[in-house]
């Protein structure tokens, strides 16, 4: 019935977790992707190192293991492989490069790196372009909010998603969109570089339990569809040599709405809990400078009266 999206789409083995950690493959945007970025990161830190500044281990082992690694493990694994067949691991890959590659790229601290290692010339372009208009509009709070809240309901609720199966670059576009987007929305949460958007710890909090019911009313509509998500592409795969294993197409369908539920509110919880914790240290730091000021005081005072 689908002849030609039949012969596009290759012909893979039953769908196992063994296959997620072997059966890898390079697609050219991603990889190079990954091997620029971690690539550059490294060298900042050794520049760092060669002239005898110290840089924590934790920050880059957070961006180039956990963030770049995941990104590559979600577009270059047995993941990817079967994210074009299987809805559900679509759905564990859109949360991977969403939340858990964009928090982790924030934990790195790149663009702090950036400004102790980049020549000076590069130095005022970053600056330039961290307070420019653009970026302090894009990085906006409540429009960040709106961004990484509504994307995924375009995605999976108009044509995206079903271009993204037909289009090999539109399908890797999308993956660059979910990393972007979930970096403008976490990157001034998370506090640790010096770029635009950052609020007050309480709004952070408020922000970080607000995507929780999203996630939740997300996956749950997606459970609750009569319709499929590009039904046209998912039945026809069924007609083809891998209808003897996949899953009934609806099925599918409702497993990746819970994985976008519980996913989404597990990884805001624990961000929500990192944030807290992180506001409890800033304000035991912030106790400890008001005392010392405070002292300062003090001491000056008993001086004057001394001398007095």
């Amino acid at each position: 019935m689908h002849p030609v999206l039949l012969q596009s789409v290759p012909q893979l083995p039953e769908f196992t977790l063994g296959r997620v950690f072997s059966d890898w493959g390079l697609d050219p945007i991603p990889f190079v992707l990954t091997v620029w970025i971690a690539g550059l990161y490294l060298w900042g830190v050794y520049a760092l190192r060669r002239r005898g500044d110290s840089w924590p281990l934790g920050r880059t082992l957070a961006f180039v293991g956990l963030g770049m690694g995941s990104f590559l493990f979600a577009t270059a694994s047995g993941l990817a492989r079967y994210d074009t067949t299987l809805l559900s691991a679509h759905m564990v890959q859109h949360m991977i490069l969403s939340m858990v590659v964009p928090l982790s790229l924030a934990l790195g601290a790149p663009v702090t790196l950036a400004l102790r290692t980049l020549p000076a010339s590069l130095r005022r372009l970053l600056l330039a372009v961290l307070h420019s208009r653009v970026a302090k509009v894009l990085s906006f709070a409540p429009l960040a909010f709106g961004l990484y809240v509504l994307s995924p309901w375009a995605l999976y609720f108009t044509d995206w998603y079903d271009a993204s199966l037909r289009s090999a670059y539109v399908h890797e576009m999308m993956h660059v969109h979910l990393v972007l987007i979930g970096a403008l929305f976490f990157w001034p949460l998370m506090g640790v570089d010096p770029v635009p958007g950052r609020v007050s710890w309480p709004f952070r909090l408020l922000l970080t339990v607000m995507t929780l019911p999203f996630h939740a009313f997300l996956g749950v509509t997606i459970m609750g569809q009569s319709t499929l998500i590009a039904g046209d592409w998912y039945l026809a795969l069924r007609e083809g040599p891998m209808g003897s294993w996949l899953p009934d197409a609806m099925e599918d369908q409702h497993r990746a709405g819970g994985i976008l539920w519980a996913t989404g509110d597990l990884i805001g919880l624990v961000f929500f809990g990192v944030l807290f914790a992180q506001w409890v240290r800033s304000s035991m730091r912030e106790a400890v400078r008001e005392d010392r000021r405070l002292d300062r005081i003090e001491a000056r005072e008993r001086v004057a009266q001394r001398d007095g």
